[in-house]
């Protein structure tokens, strides 16, 4: 069931630089074999022929008995290069679609933020009555909004947030949700459509600038990960997509290659008359407003759980039933580990250089995960073994530690071999 209400002239608009959606597999093709994946080039070793098994043993499965198995795939780095929510935010802010926080006090936009950033971004940004900042123009203001969320820190190098759970949010990424305040989600819908036009064009490598700063200015699908999402469904997989940005911009993005906004979880703002807050809907003991739990880490978990399983409550925060759990899960940074960890078939890493992630990728315990080079300007080798004895695991206050196991077992450091 979709889980959010759309008016049909957004998706209308939507659909005119969208993808057409990849049509569900007819009843008569159950008796037809499998798809395989079509893009051969990029994969490593033998992580294609994994894939198609995978996919035909399921296949066949979900054919015979009438079930949909899940795959999730994280979005940014995952199935396309580079970051949307970056986008987003660097277009808001050279198109003037910032708007001041309420009675010009930055604290409002986030529980996390410190007085420093609040101080600091006062003193940069004009106030009085200002329906949107004038960030084109106005460069000291776009460089302290750009520097809070990209660094997070402010331009005078002070902790732009603090006192947050690291496995359950990041709010850094929150904060761009939370600068989408007193927009409607069709605005939104509309900013981030315009940006990914934008990136979409620009050559690779090209950069844009932003206050005085020079950013990244292009992103680009993975062939490869379309072609997998693509051959999933038409296998009868049901695919979602699970992202840190905000759900408006994840809509947008995964209608571009076929995925349906229903099925596209981003981090979402609670609504007041029709129009976004800088507040979030919550998940498992996380209570709408709270604003400590987005789709990061643990919280990634969390919302595939709720929104996709059904499973409400505190239940939602632990981890499912094996039979109920997806079977595919595909990620490439720390933030997607929990739910990695939970697909009970295959797990594919795009290899980032990520210290926990390519632990419990190459300590490769049950034998289910896969690790791919970066299918657009890949990683080279990293030199030095991955601190997992030590220092690869963030727990939820901020401190680093050893990368465990689940029974409790330190993973020794690994090698990097897949770049």
């Amino acid at each position: 069931m979709n889980h959010r209400l759309r008016t049909s002239a957004a998706v209308a608009a939507l659909a005119l630089a969208a993808t057409p959606l990849v049509p569900a597999a007819p009843a008569q093709a159950k008796h037809r074999p499998c798809p395989t994946l079509t893009v051969s080039t990029g994969w490593y070793g033998d992580n294609k022929a994994r894939l198609d098994r995978l996919i035909a043993d399921h296949c066949a499965d979900a054919r015979r008995k009438g079930e949909k198995p899940l795959a999730v795939f994280d979005w940014d780095n995952t199935v396309i290069k580079n970051d949307v929510g970056d986008a987003t935010l660097y277009w808001l802010l050279r198109n003037d679609r910032v708007r001041p926080p309420r009675n010009d006090d930055w604290s409002t936009t986030s529980r996390h933020l410190t007085p420093a950033a609040a101080t600091a971004l006062r003193a940069a940004c004009p106030a009085g009555g200002r329906t949107t900042l004038p960030t084109a123009t106005d460069t000291r203001c776009a460089d302290e909004i750009r520097s809070v969320y990209t660094d997070g820190a402010t331009t005078g190098g002070a902790t732009a947030f603090a006192g947050f759970d690291h496995r359950r949010t990041e709010p850094q990424y929150a904060w761009l949700a939370q600068l989408l305040r007193g927009w409607t989600t069709r605005e939104v819908e509309s900013f981030a459509a315009a940006a990914r036009a934008e990136n979409l064009a620009a050559p690779q490598g090209a950069t844009q600038r932003v206050g005085t700063a020079r950013v990244t200015g292009w992103i680009r699908h993975y062939d490869q990960q379309r072609d997998l999402i693509h051959t999933l469904r038409r296998a009868g997989f049901d695919v979602w997509i699970v992202s840190a940005s905000p759900e408006p911009v994840v809509d947008v993005w995964a209608r571009g290659i076929g995925i349906d906004p229903a099925h596209a979880i981003g981090i979402r703002n609670t609504t007041e008359r029709g129009r976004l807050t800088s507040h979030f809907k919550g998940c498992g003991t996380v209570r709408d407003g709270e604003d400590t739990m987005i789709t990061y880490i643990d919280g990634k978990r969390c919302w595939i759980n709720q929104e996709i399983l059904g499973v409400r409550g505190p239940a939602a925060e632990r981890v499912q039933p094996a039979s109920r759990r997806q079977v595919l899960a595909a990620g490439d940074s720390d933030t997607d580990v929990s739910f990695l960890r939970d697909a009970t078939g295959l797990r594919l890493v795009l290899n980032r250089n990520k210290d926990e992630l390519m632990c419990r990728a190459y300590e490769n315990g049950d034998g289910r995960w896969l690790v791919n080079p970066l299918f657009i300007e890949p990683k080279a080798r990293k030199t030095t073994p991955y601190p997992c004895a030590t220092t690869g695991y963030t727990a939820d206050d901020g401190t680093a530690r050893p990368v465990r196991r689940a029974d409790g077992s330190v993973i020794p450091d690994q090698e990097d071999t897949v770049y």
